[in-house]
């Protein structure tokens, strides 16, 4: 038992007086028993076997009958190991600890060597780890360790089991031929693979069943390596071999848990690192978490001179020139990161981790290690690896006041006892301690105390003298709202609690986001790549994920958000944007969350938020003169080209944007945002023109009477654009026949004087410059297609139409509008058009609309389900009705001629060109079509199946359908189209 029975006593250093002396007589301490009857049944049954024959002389010792019934009582693992070699237990018992480990260790080296295969060097090394294992807990429960002690033999067992594996390997692979060693008895020397060993294993400071931290880094041209070897398959197998040597359990246990996580990047890299990779990664990316952590590293085993080239080389990226202040706000935000989030909120007993718990063994090490983070550059005495050194030496730097060193100290050391205590029970790797009464009772016990009282006062007083020093450490630093909940991204582990934090917040895929996130820290995304954008970053994530848990779909919103960063050169402005205005980044949530291809303008274009926020954007006028009247600006701040195509391109965007979120939102219907983009694109086209004619006059004057206008078609002349929809254009012009020339320096007949405005205009629309682009231009629909001139001189239109022209074309002229250009020409050609709508049809005109449709069937076939224009049944059936129904009756119902398909319907049904029920299912069925396809065109990209959209984008396609469900929607669309085609067919395909 311990001496006086308060509880845990450790000595700071090891006694020499009796440093010679075997262990069993440095026993100065055992834990109390919990159930002594059964303890002493369970020794007394193991000593009574004729193998256990060795310890009963021993046994009749007090303390270490005390110290083997304690145990059977608390540790089943320790008693297991105790039973299955009773002469190994004696072997610990009667020599001197410090004696006994080296020649335990120096025994594995030689058998090691020996080893003629895998399974030798295996079961020697996981006996290797039983031995030191028992003699270790032994010494540490007898107190014949203090925690120091403890914790350093540990870590030298660790290293002689990672040496003596990585030797097998490198001499087998000399045998093989891929190395060449210069001294195949010292195999690691030349080696050109160095592992390092970081965290507790870096530090000396390995718990009892902790996992070990390895980076292994190769040298790529290592003299060693042959001309059969290839570095990068050599090492990285190695790597992984050497791993499951060390952790793959068999009859006899493993030997470690090895976590290669702590390299560089371990998402997107191998285990093994070759270090030009390595330095170019800390150079460019590395963080001050991945600082923090090379703080501890150290050459454990292979080529260790290498290693410590490596480290030295790393020193000015582990410790900088300067007081690193500038570091300061990214290490505030790891601290806010831990700190807000693990239960911070209590101080407990039951069920409290003593490592990752509020005042646990992470505090006291981040407490050391930002500050060695600080000020290490310029105090070497700073550099160390060991907590309690560091500690001390801050200290004496007076960085931390002396109350500080004597409470961070004492929780230290009593702290790791309880680790180690928690850890021997049944050598698994946890710092919990037990969540009922009765097993903090038992463990009270085990930890030496006669009263479970005394244990829970001294256990929360160093719980909560840690805590208090690192709120003060960071006092001044910026809160983070606690109800977010854990939400740790730096290292390589993944919290469970942030886990689950995540899951709270509605992540369905929590593993995923934390990869994301850790991602950008490691900067695996163009946008983060930059130390700046990294710590904003950093601040920004917790607020980040909030909003991203109210856009409805926090997956899609994230996933959104890292496809985003991948495109973007760079993202602090848009951070900084998401991070002053809450309000912004609610919207931004919801767009990445419910309309990714509304988002990607967000991230090409980051300054169109803060327009979106301005309530006079959301709320001016979308009708054509308002955004003629917003668009003419252009032309009085625009001098050079370059700054009109640049004005014209940020105009479209803080245009576009208001309209495909008043639509997202709900405030305008879809037929309302139809009429606003097609509004906006003839604004910007009338714009487009204007400086065209403008500039190019400049050089080449005008023709003689000279006029010319902008057909639209399609979609944009019937005013029905999407978010998506291309321009379909015919540029008209007209000119004094007599005079041809233009009246400039540089004239030019009127025929290429047009042709050249046209392709002008077609530029200015299309062409992408460091704005982007504007649209699509399609100008398919000019009088002979692609091969005829992309300008036509209007009395070419006018008999092309009247003469030459097919069905189709014809169909194509329902929908045509003048949109820009010379209002005298504009209203000539509308009457031409007029002339040629009226014209007399005869019965072939339903056969052909007929064929024609099937000719677009048969060449494009009818899409899937989700394609609402080309399906049988979708919008262009609607569109080839309306078509046929006013081509056909025009003459004697010119009120049917409009471009509006929906009125054209509306008016044929008034007229009694269709029947009741028929219109009824045409004018229902173009609604439901065009109010889907307009949300389907502002979220999705073109051919995306909804089905396999994000809930928030189902959901906005359903309230656009004011329908209750996706099934719903479904079942209205097939049964719309199987109603379209019947009216199809019952019009126009007639024996």
């Amino acid at each position: 038992m311990r001496p006086n029975g308060k509880g845990l006593q450790t000595q700071a250093v090891q006694r020499k007086s009796d440093g010679d002396l075997p262990l069993w007589r440095r026993l100065r301490a055992a834990p109390r028993l919990a159930d002594a009857s059964r303890a002493r049944e369970l020794l007394d049954a193991f000593l009574s076997t004729a193998s256990a024959q060795p310890l009963r002389e021993l046994t009749a010792e007090p303390g270490v009958r005390a110290l083997l019934e304690a145990l059977a009582d608390h540790s089943p693992f320790l008693w297991r190991l105790a039973q299955a070699d009773p002469a190994r237990l004696a072997r610990c018992l009667t020599n001197a600890p410090w004696k006994s480990l080296a020649a335990c260790l120096g025994a594995l080296a030689t058998v090691c060597a020996g080893a003629g295969n895998e399974a030798e060097l295996m079961r020697a090394l996981r006996l290797g780890k039983q031995e030191t294992a028992l003699l270790i807990a032994l010494a540490d429960l007898g107190a014949a360790f203090n925690v120091v002690e403890a914790t350093r033999a540990l870590s030298l067992a660790a290293d002689a089991f990672i040496a003596a594996a990585l030797r097998f390997l490198l001499r087998e692979a000399h045998g093989a031929g891929s190395l060449k060693l210069p001294d195949p008895e010292q195999p690691e020397t030349g080696c050109g693979l160095a592992i390092l060993a970081l965290g507790k294993l870096g530090g000396d400071e390995l718990n009892y069943s902790s996992d070990v931290d390895l980076s292994v880094f190769f040298d790529p041209e290592c003299a060693a390596l042959t001309e059969a070897a290839e570095p990068y398959q050599l090492y990285v197998r190695m790597t992984k071999r050497l791993a499951r040597l060390l952790q793959e359990h068999t009859g006899d246990g493993y030997v470690l848990r090895v976590d290669l996580r702590l390299r560089p990047d371990p998402g997107s890299t191998s285990v093994a690192v070759a270090l030009p990779a390595a330095y170019n990664y800390y150079e460019l990316v590395g963080q001050n978490w991945e600082r923090a952590a090379m703080i501890k590293a150290r050459p454990c085993a292979g080529d260790k001179a290498l290693g410590a080239k490596f480290l030295e080389a790393l020193a000015p990226f582990i410790w900088r020139k300067y007081f690193d202040y500038a570091a300061i706000a990214d290490i505030h935000a790891m601290k806010r990161q831990i700190h807000a989030v693990r239960g911070h909120g209590e101080i407990s007993v039951e069920g409290h981790d003593v490592k990752l718990g509020r005042g646990g063994i992470r505090e006291i090490e981040f407490f050391v290690q930002t500050q060695q983070l600080i000020f290490g550059g310029k105090r070497p005495g700073l550099r160390g690896s060991r907590t309690l050194d560091m500690l001390t030496e801050l200290g004496r730097e007076r960085w931390v006041t002396p109350e500080a060193v004597r409470d961070l100290r004492a929780a230290y050391l009593f702290l790791r006892e309880i680790e180690h205590r928690l850890q021997m029970i049944g050598d698994e790797q946890t710092q919990r301690l037990p969540a009922d009464a009765e097993g903090v009772r038992r463990f009270a016990r085990f930890c030496g105390y006669a009263r479970e009282k005394r244990f829970r006062e001294e256990f929360l007083r160093h719980l909560r003298l840690v805590s208090e020093h690192y709120a003060r450490l960071f006092e001044h630093a910026p809160s983070l709202d606690a109800a977010v909940g854990s939400l740790v991204f730096t290292g390589a582990d993944d919290d469970p609690e942030t886990l689950e934090t995540l899951t709270r917040l509605g992540f369905k895929t929590p593993r995923l986001a934390v990869e994301t996130i850790r991602g950008w820290h490691f900067g695996r995304r163009p946008a983060v790549r930059t130390p700046r954008a990294r710590e904003v970053l950093t601040d920004l994530v917790p607020d980040l994920l909030q909003a991203f848990s109210g856009s409805g779909d926090p997956d899609t919103a994230l996933a959104g958000f890292d496809a985003a960063l991948a495109r973007m050169p760079a993202a602090v402005e848009l951070f900084s944007k998401l991070k002053a205005n809450p309000g912004i980044r609610e919207l931004f949530s919801d767009i990445l969350g419910g309309a990714p291809r509304l988002a990607r303008m967000v991230t090409r274009h980051p300054h169109v938020l803060d327009i979106a926020m301005d309530p006079n954007v959301l709320a001016a006028s979308m009708d054509e003169t308002a955004f003629s009247e917003r668009a003419g600006r252009l032309l009085h701040y625009s001098v050079t080209t370059e700054e009109f195509l640049d004005a014209v391109r940020d105009f479209a965007q803080e245009e576009l944007f208001p309209i495909g979120l008043r639509l997202l939102s709900g405030a305008i219907d879809p037929q309302h945002a139809a009429r606003a983009y097609s509004a906006l694109a003839e604004s910007i086209v009338a714009a487009c023109l204007a400086f065209v004619e403008t500039s190019f006059a400049a050089d080449h004057g005008r023709p003689p009477r000279g006029r010319a206008i902008v057909l639209a078609l399609g979609k944009l002349g019937s005013r029905e654009m999407t978010a998506a929809s291309d321009l379909d254009l015919i540029l008209i012009y007209d000119f004094d026949p007599g005079r041809p020339e233009s009246d400039g320096q540089r004239p030019l007949h009127a025929a290429q004087y047009y042709t050249r405005i046209a392709q002008r205009l077609i530029a200015a629309l299309t062409a992408p410059t460091r704005r982007g682009a504007l649209y699509e231009v399609d100008m398919r629909l000019r009088p002979s297609g692609r091969q005829g001139p992309v300008a036509t001189q209007f009395a070419s239109f006018v008999e092309y139409q009247t003469t030459g022209a097919e069905i189709w074309e014809h169909m194509a002229l329902t929908r045509a509008r003048v949109i820009a250009g010379d209002e005298k020409l504009a209203g000539e050609v509308e009457r031409a058009i007029r002339a040629v709508l009226t014209r007399p049809r005869d019965d072939t005109l339903r056969r052909e609309v007929y064929k024609m449709r099937s000719l677009v069937a048969s060449a494009k076939g009818d899409g899937g389900f989700w394609d609402l224009k080309l399906a049988a049944g979708g919008l262009l059936d609607i569109e080839f009705l309306a078509q046929y129904l006013l081509l056909r009756h025009a003459r004697e119902a010119p009120e049917l001629i409009g471009v509006s398909t929906f009125a054209t319907l509306e008016t044929a049904g008034r007229l009694g060109l269709l029947a009741p029920e028929d219109s009824s299912v045409l004018l229902g069925a173009h609604r439901l079509l065009t109010n889907v396809t307009q949300m389907l065109r502002l979220t999705l990209d073109p051919g995306a199946d909804p089905r396999e959209a994000s809930e928030a984008v189902q959901r906005r396609l359903v309230r656009a359908a004011e329908l209750p469900s996706m099934s719903a929607l479904e079942a209205a669309l097939g049964d719309a189209r199987g109603r379209v085609r019947g009216v199809f067919n019952g019009v126009l395909h007639k024996p």
